[in-house]
């Protein structure tokens, strides 16, 4: 069964055709490792940042393709779950906040979704303000740590991109050894193959590109500056 028929079967099941009605089908099937769910809940958040103006748009479509690629036949599920999130009335921090509770167990799991909103936020090349107001929102309903919020910015809009130890979330003064072992951590976490078996969705592994990126310029970055202070 492939993964947009498994979202098929979650809208099939909510009934009602509400954004509330299929959070509350998500929640209760929550399954680790489940990419409908991960899906499900990353549509619903990226609806809920398109433009408020109560319709749901190609260019909107093709602008979440780009990092998530789906079938052309399989587009009207994408919409249809576009379209129950922007006609709820609920705002985004409610389905953040329940994001947030879905996987509170699984914090890496809330960073994948963080880092896929970012994608989002700029698929259009500009951040605007009530975007970053909404991913502040969405990062606190996660309790996101300020040392992941300053590596996901770092990867997609250069925040903190001449600090290394703030985009590795770590203090100056630690030992090589610790640095090592955070990076390391840092890449195991990101790899391509960590994402999938948390159930981040194969269509969307690319999304660890700029964070492993931003992850080896740091690393490198705090090395060659140790090497020059001996």
């Amino acid at each position: 069964m492939t993964l947009w028929q498994r979202i098929q079967q979650f809208l099939e099941a909510a009934g009602e055709r509400t954004l509330g009605a299929l959070m509350e089908v998500v929640r209760a099937r929550k399954a680790r490792r489940d990419e409908a769910v991960f899906s499900i809940a990353l549509i619903a958040l990226s609806a809920k940042m398109a433009k408020a103006d109560g319709f749901v748009t190609d260019e909107e479509i093709v602008a979440f393709g780009d990092f998530f690629a789906f079938p052309p036949e399989e587009a009207s599920k994408v919409r249809m779950v576009y379209n129950l999130a922007q006609e709820d009335v609920a705002g985004f921090d409610l389905y953040a906040k329940q994001v947030g509770e879905l996987f509170g167990d699984e914090p890496t799991i809330l960073e994948d979704v963080l880092d896929c909103l970012f994608h989002i936020a700029l698929a259009d090349g500009v951040m605007h303000p009530r975007e970053m107001e909404l991913l502040r929102a969405a990062a606190e309903a996660f309790s996101i740590s300020p040392a992941q919020w300053r590596r996901i910015s770092a990867a997609h809009l250069g925040a903190d991109k001449d600090d290394p130890y703030a985009v590795l979330g770590l203090s100056q003064d630690v030992s090589d050894a610790e640095l090592k072992k955070a990076y390391y951590k840092l890449v195991k976490d990101t790899h391509p193959d960590t994402l999938i078996a948390r159930g981040v969705p194969a269509e969307l592994v690319k999304i660890s590109e700029g964070r492993m990126a931003a992850i080896n310029t740091a690393y490198e970055k705090a090395i060659a500056e140790r090497k020059a202070a001996v």
